[in-house]
C-alpha cells in the first residue's frame, strides 16, 4: 500500500521543520512547500520573514537534510491584495487589524490545499501548536497542549473542509520539545529565534510602513477627552489603537489612553484607564466551528486578543453572522478589528471580528 502524501507548509522555522520531520517518521510521504508571499519591496526589509527569501533557503536546506521533496508557490499578488491592502484599510477605518488570522483563513490554508490538490496529496500540515479531533463526523479545533504557545486563536476561522485535511503534529508538544527534536535530527534551524513581528513590517515600525504605503491617508486631527473638550492633536488615526498611551503627546498630569477612534470625524477620544473597560462587544462575520450557530446563548471563555488570558462571557448569537458578547467582568481595551474567539473548555466553539465595544448602560456603543 502506498504511503499517504502530505504537504507541509514550511516557513524555514523550527516548528514547521519539526512537523515535516515527525510526519516522515510516522510514515507519510512528505513534500515541503513554502508559500512566497512578501511583495518584493518588503523583502529587502524583512529577509528573515516566514514567507520571504530566508524562509525559502532554510526550508530547502531542511528538506534536503530530511531527503524529502521541496517546492515553492508564489502568491505575492494575492498577499498584497488580501493582507496588506486589508491592513491599511482597517487602520483607515479606525480599527486594529489582525493580519495573521486573516492570512491563515484567506491565504495560507487555502493555498496549501491548492498545492495539495496540484501535488495529489491527501493532507496538509503546519507547525502550529493546536489540535484537531473528529467526533461523529464533525471536526473540532482544540487548544495546543503548550498553553504558552497555543495558537488556536489564530486558526478559529478554519472550516470543516479544511480541518478534515489538516494535521498539526506539534499539537501535543511544547516549544521545548520542538527545539529538542530539531537538534536531535541535526536541523540547522534548531536555534533559530522566533519572530514576534508582523512579517511585512520591519522592527515593528508601523508608522514607517503606513507612511510608505499610504502617506496621503495620515491626516492630523483633533483629540478630545470624554467630556468632548478638544485637548490636543493627533498625527493620523492610523497611528493609534485602543488602550494606547504613548504617542498621544499630551501633558495633563495623569496618564491618558486612547478610548475610541472615529474615522468619520478623523478624531480620537482619550481618557483615564478606568474608562477603557467595557461590559461586552459586538462581533461580526462570526463563524461557528460545528458549521452552524447555537440555538441559544452560551457561557463560553472569550479571548479578545492573542495575549488575552480569556474570560467567562455570555455569548448570544444575534443572527447567522453576528453575536453579542457580555463579559462576567468588564474587560479592558476592546479594540475593533481584532478577533474575538470563543472557547468551550479546550475546544474552539467559534469566533468573529470585533465591531465595537458595548456597555449595559449604553448598548448602542461605548460612547
Amino acid at each position: 500500500m502506498s504511503k499517504k502524501r502530505v504537504i507541509v507548509g514550511m516557513s524555514g522555522g523550527v516548528d514547521s521543520s519539526v512537523a515535516a520531520t515527525l510526519l516522515k517518521e510516522q510514515g507519510y510521504e512528505v513534500i515541503g512547500v513554502t508559500l512566497v508571499l512578501l511583495p518584493e519591496e518588503c523583502e529587502s526589509d524583512r529577509p528573515d520573514a516566514c514567507c520571504g527569501i530566508q524562509a525559502v533557503d532554510d526550508a530547502r536546506e531542511v528538506c534536503s537534510r530530511l531527503d524529502i521533496r521541496y517546492q515553492t508557490f508564489n502568491f505575492r499578488h494575492i498577499f498584497r491584495d488580501e493582507i496588506i491592502e486589508y491592513f491599511c484599510l482597517e487602520y483607515n477605518a479606525g480599527k486594529t487589524p489582525n493580519p495573521c488570522v486573516r492570512c491563515n483563513k484567506r491565504i495560507k490554508f487555502p493555498m496549501l490545499v491548492y498545492a495539495a490538490d496540484i501535488l495529489d496529496a491527501e493532507y496538509i500540515a503546519t507547525g502550529h501548536f493546536a489540535r484537531i479531533i473528529k467526533d461523529d463526523g464533525t471536526y473540532s479545533l482544540l487548544k495546543g497542549f503548550d498553553k504558552l504557545k497555543d495558537q488556536s486563536y489564530f486558526l478559529f476561522d478554519l472550516d470543516q473542509s479544511t480541518m478534515s485535511r489538516t494535521l498539526f503534529p506539534l499539537g501535543e508538544m511544547t516549544k521545548k520539545d520542538s527545539r529538542q527534536i530539531a537538534e536531535k535530527y541535526c536541523l540547522h534551524v534548531h536555534k533559530k529565534p522566533e519572530s514576534q513581528e508582523i512579517c511585512f513590517i520591519k522592527d515593528n515600525r508601523y508608522e514607517n510602513f503606513l507612511r510608505q504605503w499610504m502617506p496621503e491617508k495620515l491626516v492630523p486631527g483633533p483629540i478630545y477627552d470624554t467630556s468632548g473638550r478638544e485637548i490636543g492633536a493627533h498625527r493620523g488615526i492610523q497611528l493609534y489603537t485602543i488602550g494606547q498611551r504613548r504617542g498621544t503627546r499630551l501633558a495633563h498630569g495623569k496618564p491618558l489612553y486612547v478610548i475610541s477612534i472615529d474615522a468619520k470625524t478623523n478624531s480620537i477620544v482619550v481618557g483615564n484607564d478606568s474608562e477603557l473597560f467595557a461590559d461586552g462587544l459586538l462581533a461580526a462575520n462570526v463563524s461557528w466551528q460545528a458549521g452552524k450557530k447555537p440555538e441559544s446563548s452560551e457561557t463560553l471563555e472569550v479571548k479578545i486578543r492573542y495575549n488575552h488570558k480569556g474570560v467567562s462571557a455570555k455569548v448570544s448569537p444575534l443572527d447567522r453572522n453576528t453575536a453579542e458578547v457580555l463579559f462576567h467582568e468588564p474587560q479592558r481595551a476592546i479594540a475593533p478589528g481584532q478577533a474575538a474567539v470563543f472557547y468551550d473548555g479546550e475546544i474552539v466553539a467559534g469566533g468573529g471580528w470585533i465591531e465595537r465595544a458595548i456597555s449595559r448602560k449604553n448598548p448602542s456603543g461605548l460612547f
